[in-house]
């Protein structure tokens, strides 16, 4: 089984990429729903998490909340460290045993759409990895279109990994300064490219 990795950094697109995949009939793992399972009432990450940071991070239905979260650990790099260790775990643990469900059903190909690519647990899980990138202004201009403040945008772009750390690990870059089609254009043709000659079946896009 063909195992895709995408990724890059907040407002970059690769979420848009990893839909355009499933567009193409390929199964999504979405890291940012599983550490929302892993951090929801009863889920598998919150007791380390409490004892890291204390119960006043859950919200009245026993969940993370995760505006105070956020708060927290995008002003403290060591609290925010803290928190991707103990959240990555789990979502990684979670990840692998779906990736190894659909291996056993004798799935062809499977997508693994992952904002931080640590290199335990996803990049060895991958075959290939692409990078969606966007210039820093591209970026900020969506996120503040999605009602994000400026400074907050700004803060978390600095925390994350640096876009030459990201373009390491890349198989494949795909840029996204340009209109939603062209980025579409360009994923099917990475689609094409790298999945028919292995044998992966995908759908036409509808245009």
């Amino acid at each position: 089984m063909f195992v895709l990795g995408i990724t890059g950094g907040i407002g970059c697109g690769k979420s848009t990429v990893a839909g355009f995949c499933q567009e193409a009939g390929l199964p999504v793992i979405d890291a940012d729903a599983l550490s929302h399972q892993v951090t929801a009432a009863g889920g598998s990450a919150l007791p380390e998490l409490v004892e890291l940071f204390g119960s006043g991070i859950m919200d009245e239905e026993g969940a993370l909340n995760r505006e105070k979260m956020a708060r927290l650990v995008f002003r403290d790099k060591r609290s925010l460290d803290l928190l991707s260790e103990v959240v990555h775990k789990h979502v990684i643990r979670s990840m692998r045993e779906q990736v190894e469900t659909l291996r056993e059903s004798k799935q062809r190909a499977v997508v693994l759409d992952v904002p931080i690519p640590v290199k335990d647990g996803f990049l060895d899980l991958c075959d290939q990895v692409w990078v969606v990138w966007s210039s820093d202004e591209v970026r900020l201009d969506r996120l503040k279109r999605r009602g994000m403040e400026a400074e907050e945008v700004q803060r978390r772009m600095a925390m994350q990994m640096s876009r030459e750390t990201y373009f390491k690990i890349a198989d494949h870059i795909i840029e996204n300064d340009g209109t939603l089609q062209e980025l579409k254009r360009a994923t099917e043709e990475l689609l094409i490219q790298e999945l028919k000659e292995r044998g992966v079946k995908i759908k036409p896009f509808d245009w």
